[in-house]
């Protein structure tokens, strides 16, 4: 077996003279380390071959080359709101089977605003919000403060920093014009939920669709004064492998009616947005304790280091999967899906 691996690595700093500058300094911080990469790749030679497929603008002609049995997706794709959704439609277009959800999945859900149309047609707990185009958008939203602003379209913590929390008008329209020019896309307004937050870490298809053990967040861990939000700045500034933020309980130490709560309108969510083998999902209280649909991400981060704060990883080691073992199942989802049969290890695997 032939597994192609889809990905996009994050580029040496010194390397990027030509790109437009960032303000915000998190312009590829979806991207993938090096050392991410190398832990997928060898944990999926545990199949056969694995052939490395960085999706550049010349991943459809490597692809139609390689032509594999299967691609591992793990790439967050180049450019506009689609960007998560083209390595999938390539792949469909050349009729080569994937891991993951499809290319109508991964657009809605990397769109805020559309997932949280379809959460709340579903009737899925979501919290109010409102969709800023323009800066004239902005004097017209009518939900009551605090808000919180975030970029529609991104991810990892990408435009949300700890005082896009919005007390009043003002900080709202400051807030809100920021993130218009500097993400150049429309800005997600929502009531603030200022109860406890949760990620669900999902596998599965269809009925067999389970969360592994809930990660509950402990803001209390973040430095003193600042906004209870789990955005750029804890993610990536305050938490490193050297000073790790001890910020996760895995499992969340909350009653079993809580637990069970939060799993039901995870695997709501990931079943009415169509998911497909994995996906992590944003859980947080609202203000009288119901649990309410952040956002869906069907890419999840998936940095093998223990140390690091990686959400899925951490979930599934206390499942009892290891790193190579949560990777491998994803392979072996895919492949029931697409085949309808278990996946066969030839023994020279083994070796």
């Amino acid at each position: 077996m032939r597994i192609g691996l889809a990905y996009n690595e994050k580029p040496d700093p010194g390397t990027l003279a030509d790109e437009p500058p960032s303000r915000s300094g998190d312009a590829f911080v979806e991207w993938d380390e090096p050392t991410t990469i190398s832990a997928v790749e060898q944990a999926l030679s545990f199949f056969g071959p694995v052939i490395r497929l960085e999706a550049d603008p010349l991943f459809p002609q490597k692809l139609a080359l390689a032509r594999p049995d299967l691609v591992f997706n793990m790439a967050e794709g180049l450019h506009g709101l689609n960007r998560e959704a083209h390595v999938p439609a390539i792949c469909e277009y050349l009729n080569v089977p994937y891991t993951g959800s499809d290319p109508l999945a991964l657009a809605l859900t990397l769109h805020k605003a559309r997932t949280k149309e379809i959460l709340a047609h579903r009737a899925i707990p979501t919290a109010p919000f409102v969709l800023v185009e323009t800066a004239r958008d902005l004097d017209r939203v009518g939900l009551p403060f605090p808000l919180f602003v975030k970029p529609v379209g991104e991810g990892s913590g990408k435009g949300i920093f700890a005082n896009n929390l919005c007390e009043g008008p003002r900080a709202l329209r400051e807030r809100g014009l920021f993130l218009l020019e500097e993400y150049d896309q429309p800005v997600l307004v929502e009531t603030y939920l200022p109860g406890q937050e949760f990620t669900a870490a999902i596998l599965g298809n269809g009925a067999g669709a389970r969360c592994l053990p809930l990660v509950a967040f402990d803001f209390a861990t973040l430095p003193e004064g600042a906004t209870p939000v789990y955005g750029y700045e804890a993610k990536w500034i305050w938490d490193t492998a050297e000073h790790q933020l001890d910020i996760f309980q895995c499992p969340a130490r909350v009653p079993p009616s809580v637990a069970d709560a939060v799993e039901r309108v995870a695997l709501a969510a990931y079943r009415a947005l169509g998911c497909r083998d994995w996906c992590r999902i944003d859980i947080r209280m609202d203000r009288f304790g119901v649990p309410n649909v952040v956002e869906l991400n069907p890419l999840p981060g998936i940095i093998p280091d223990p140390r690091m704060n990686s959400c899925f990883p951490k979930a599934a080691r206390v499942a009892g999967l290891s790193y190579d073992e949560l990777i491998q199942e994803v392979v072996r989802l895919a492949w029931r899906r697409v085949h309808g049969r278990e996946l066969e290890v030839a023994r020279e695997a083994f070796a």
